[in-house]
């Protein structure tokens, strides 16, 4: 069964490498992971990681460079999916399907021309903020639950929405998220976020937000980081449980996955995002593991069918819907 995973941070991976002189990043570290687990499509993301945010727009062009160059490298094993109509090929030919994205616009200082730049060199997806405050929008680390989109994110989100780029509000403050909702005008997914109700965490997502994700037609991708799961218990049985919420509320059409492994990540960056030490979900260590939660939903009830349109096809008619 094919896997569409919305979320990956593997361009950070290849930044740091490719910055120590490393080459063919992909082909040594992550391709076989991939394949092994099913994952024949996924959202590449650009992300500011610590301790870089101080310098967003350097970071921004760093790993967007090193991105160009591996995608050159490795032409044989990845292709980058810039319509909707190239994902097909690029499977069809064997190789990885690869979305470009932006985890937050921290990047961009409020320009947003600079969207239609991204979108030149291949961004075909993006969310407005990571954790953060920048000047399109409130993440879900603020403080201030009174700030949202600012009168930029507004124009921001249309640019995107014009330029046919997937709008991600996984990170986004509960008024950014409603804002987006008021400001909106087609589909948009959480590419990697949970059920608030099981596990009440920010990044995580309160019943009328699931609500009004399904109601303009979008899809929430499951995410295996464990303290969206569950505090003591971050396994496939409790993020089963998440998957099970959202799908009694508002159906299977709108359930994806965008598991966000990091076991590829420097232990540097790691100590600023996960105080504690599991950094990955009981039976979701790492990529390869991305089959076996799809085959678990299947023994848990679902049908097979079912399990396709959460695996992969509901984020691919995004893509048809959006590129």
């Amino acid at each position: 069964m094919r896997i569409f995973d919305a979320h990956s941070d593997i361009l950070t991976d290849v930044t740091i490498r490719r910055s120590d002189g490393q080459s063919n990043v992909m082909r040594r570290r992550h391709i076989d992971r991939l394949r092994k687990g099913d994952i024949a499509a996924t959202i590449l993301v650009v992300w500011i990681d610590p301790p870089h945010t101080a310098e967003p727009t350097w970071r921004m062009l760093q790993i967007l460079g090193a991105a160009c160059d591996e995608m050159a490298d490795m032409q044989d094993i990845m292709g980058i999916v810039s319509k909707a109509s190239d994902m097909e090929k690029i499977q069809d030919s064997g190789r990885l399907g690869v979305i470009l994205g932006m985890e937050g616009l921290s990047g961009l200082r409020g320009n947003t021309s600079l969207l239609s730049m991204l979108y030149r060199i291949g961004v075909r997806h993006a969310s407005l903020t990571w954790n953060e405050e920048n000047e399109f929008a409130t993440g879900a680390g603020s403080h201030d639950d009174k700030r949202g989109l600012t009168k930029l994110g507004v124009e921001a989100l249309s640019r995107m929405e014009k330029l046919g780029m997937i709008v991600d509000v996984s990170h986004a403050n509960e008024k950014t998220f409603t804002d987006i909702c008021e400001h909106a005008t087609r589909p948009f997914i959480a590419s990697h976020s949970n059920a608030w109700e099981l596990r009440k965490v920010a990044r995580n997502l309160k019943d009328y937000q699931i609500k009004a994700i399904a109601e303009c037609g979008g899809v929430i991708g499951m995410n295996a980081w464990p303290d969206f799961i569950h505090p003591s218990e971050p396994d496939t049985e409790n993020l089963f449980r998440h998957v099970d919420h959202i799908a009694n509320l508002v159906g299977i059409d709108h359930l994806g996955l965008g598991f966000d492994f990091v076991d590829y990540l420097d232990p540097g960056t790691m100590s600023s995002l996960q105080p504690g030490s599991r950094s990955a979900a009981i039976g979701l260590e790492d990529a390869s593991k991305a089959g076996a939660f799809c085959r678990f939903l299947i023994d848990k009830g679902y049908t097979a069918g079912d399990v396709e349109k959460i695996a992969y096809g509901n984020m691919a008619r995004i893509v048809k819907e959006i590129l």
